[in-house]
């Protein structure tokens, strides 16, 4: 591998884990607070690529001003995280977080279903693709590679300013610590009087918003398509399992480790590319099975 080739493995590991770790910190914030593994979180990728591509093309086409490609990302993002998000955990999942984990994850296994249907009904089987954001940043040159912009630069500075912003606001801000406080012991919060309920709908929120916010991102950079919603719910299962359950920072890590590897294998060895995330999550659990960063649980019986 020469240079060139490994500084063009080095730049796509690092977009594609940008937006695998956008949709994966939504994954576990979900776990990390209410305890449910959401299936249905790829769906809210597929919705929010959908959303801006098919809004997207639309405005654009009609004269619209390139730049509100940006902000179109983040209407789009929050539109499918309070319009799609909010009625599925309050109209369900609400209903079901005192049940068994396999009932959880069918449950949420049907929504995921529900929405793949409905994401066809709304916008068809064709691919869509739309890039203004993509064209508006332009390209650059780095080792004598031509690489764009948004991809190089921009998706890895959105992925590093939402882990900043998720840790202070965890950290610094009254709703993040109602957050913190019901992730640590939901009962004690239940007793000194938290709304435990309206805690777990606006995590539900913030976690679909940021699956969808990955899927807008990635609008620019690939053709939106029917599926797309399950491959990255797989690849981000792998990273928070690899990480650990419930580690904000841990994903971002495990997310560049993941993209890396993959990209490297799409250069090295094209057919185990699809392999190596599952490879890296299987050798880490066999040494960790509570993940890189997570931490050994007391097993009440």
């Amino acid at each position: 591998m020469n240079l060139q080739l490994f500084a063009l493995a080095i730049f796509d590991g690092i977009s594609y884990a940008a937006l695998v770790f956008l949709v994966a910190v939504g994954l576990t914030l979900i776990f990390g607070v209410l305890r449910v593994l959401n299936v249905a979180h790829g769906s809210f990728y597929a919705m929010g690529a959908y959303a801006t591509a098919s809004v997207g093309g639309a405005i654009f086409a009609a004269g619209w001003a390139p730049w509100l490609a940006f902000p179109l990302m983040l209407v789009a993002a929050a539109a499918i995280g309070v319009m799609v998000g909010g009625p599925v955990e309050k109209l369900l999942l609400s209903r079901i977080y005192q049940m068994e984990d396999v009932l959880q994850i069918l449950v949420t296994f049907a929504v995921f279903m529900i929405l793949e249907d409905v994401q066809r009904l709304i916008w068809g089987v064709r691919p869509l693709f739309e890039a203004t954001a993509l064209n508006q940043l332009g390209t650059v040159s780095v080792f004598g590679i031509t690489y764009t912009v948004y991809q190089l630069i921009f998706l890895p500075l959105v992925a590093i300013v939402v882990l900043i912003a998720l840790r202070l606001g965890l950290r610094r801000t009254l709703t993040g610590r109602l957050i913190t406080a019901v992730t640590e012991d939901r009962e004690a919060a239940v007793t000194i009087g938290i709304d435990v309920e309206r805690v777990y709908l606006i995590t539900f929120i913030v976690g679909a918003t940021l699956a969808a916010f990955g899927g807008a991102l990635a609008s620019a950079t690939t053709s939106v398509v029917p599926g797309m919603g399950a491959d990255m719910i797989v690849l981000s299962f792998a990273v928070v399992a690899t990480a650990g359950m419930g580690q904000i920072e841990g994903a971002a890590i495990t997310a560049l480790l993941i993209g890396l590897g993959r990209s490297f294998a799409v250069y090295l060895w094209p057919e185990l590319q699809v392999l190596v995330p599952y490879l890296i999550m299987f050798a880490v659990l066999l040494v960790r099975p509570q993940g890189l960063f997570g931490a050994a649980e007391a097993r009440k019986i």
